[in-house]
């Protein structure tokens, strides 16, 4: 009962409200109970993107004393991995946990909230969201449909994919079958690739039937238990999601009925699964690593060619040119990222990387 008490009030205490009020969330008319429920992309058990919702849930009706339920059902359940932005406008779902950048074709502006090809990483898109901007422009995005979007969890950087055969040049990629979304799958189809989307519980089967050729999925944390290195022994690091934020969605109608304090609660919830989400995905990656150099020495960890890596910028750089100049909002968006990567990123240089090129590749200090 005691680390309960003491769960909550950290909670609170941390992301800023008050003392007092806290009492009053305590102490609140019991008898009312609210009930929602949530649609998420994942399947059932999902590790790390499922936990995130059932933190957040079991976070929401302890702090709330078992007034605000909400109940998650996963894609066995709704049979539409990528149909969560449609259940949640329409109110068929009062809450949804998936990944902005799956939006697109509804709204090319939602995907800049996921992530961007050589973009920010974790600490610099969170400082953009809550600090820089990021909020109030994802805001402006989905005010249309009547959703409220809020960071639903970081996997941090991304490997760059599970591929067949090596990458040796940019042709390699003509005609290559590859599942991987958001505005990197632009940057690799005008490569003559041809990039796909395929819901998480679809993709091994996909890989495995020669469907695909090629796909990116997360990192260490998550890919290893997908056996995606069974089919596929050449494993490269990333360039298009370095820090790729997933999202809660919730029905702004829904929200706005809710009384004060239940809101208080559920934006607290979002924000703190959120975070453990990411440190979450930073921990099973470092593990998984170590596990998949020591128990899989087959699989073949390769970087791009520095060729291909100056194409995929280039390219990377001429397609937000083309697409801020067809749209208001996304070159108000990507002038934002642009601009506060550039002072974040001064500052990581002096902090983070001065601190890293300190050691060499075992952790120890550099001679050099």
């Amino acid at each position: 009962m005691k680390k309960s008490i003491l769960l909550k009030a950290a909670i609170v205490l941390s992301l800023g409200i008050s003392a007092l009020g806290f009492v009053g969330l305590a102490n609140a008319d019991s008898s009312k109970k609210v009930r929602w429920k949530l649609a998420e992309t994942w399947g059932p058990n999902f590790p790390i993107f499922g936990e995130a919702t059932k933190n957040m849930a079991n976070m929401v009706k302890e702090m709330s004393n078992g007034r605000f339920i909400i109940r998650i059902d996963s894609s066995n359940k709704h049979k539409s991995p990528l149909g969560i932005f449609d259940f949640v406008k329409t109110g068929q779902y009062q809450m949804g946990h998936s990944g902005s950048y799956y939006w697109k074709g509804k709204n090319f502006n939602t995907l800049f909230f996921t992530t961007t090809p050589f973009g920010m990483t974790a600490p610099e898109q969170y400082a953009w969201f809550y600090y820089g901007g990021g909020m109030e422009l994802m805001k402006k995005v989905y005010d249309q449909y009547g959703i409220l979007s809020f960071p639903g969890g970081n996997t941090g950087n991304q490997m760059g994919g599970w591929f067949k055969k090596e990458i040796n040049s940019v042709e390699d990629f003509k005609g290559l079958k590859m599942r991987i979304p958001g505005f990197a799958g632009e940057v690799l189809a005008r490569l003559g690739a041809k990039p796909t989307n395929i819901p998480s519980g679809e993709l091994y089967t996909a890989l495995e039937r020669n469907t695909i050729d090629a796909l990116e999925w997360v990192g260490p944390s998550l890919d290893l238990r997908m056996g995606f290195h069974k089919i596929a022994p050449y494993y490269y690091t990333g360039w298009h999601e370095p820090a790729a934020e997933l999202q809660f969605m919730v029905n702004e109608k829904a929200y706005n009925a809710l009384p004060k304090d239940l809101q208080k609660i559920l934006t607290v919830a979002m924000k703190t699964a959120a975070y453990d989400m990411y440190a979450q995905s930073y921990h099973e990656s470092a593990m998984n690593l170590a596990t998949l150099e020591q128990d899989y020495p087959n699989v073949k960890m390769r970087s791009f060619p520095k060729s291909v890596m100056n194409v995929i910028w280039k390219t990377n750089q001429d397609l937000l040119k083309e697409f801020a100049a067809k749209d208001e909002m996304t070159a108000e968006i990507l002038k934002s990222l642009s601009d506060y990567q550039k002072k974040a990123r001064a500052w990581t240089n002096l902090s983070d990387r001065a601190y890293l090129d300190s050691f060499d590749g075992e952790g120890k200090l550099s001679t050099k």
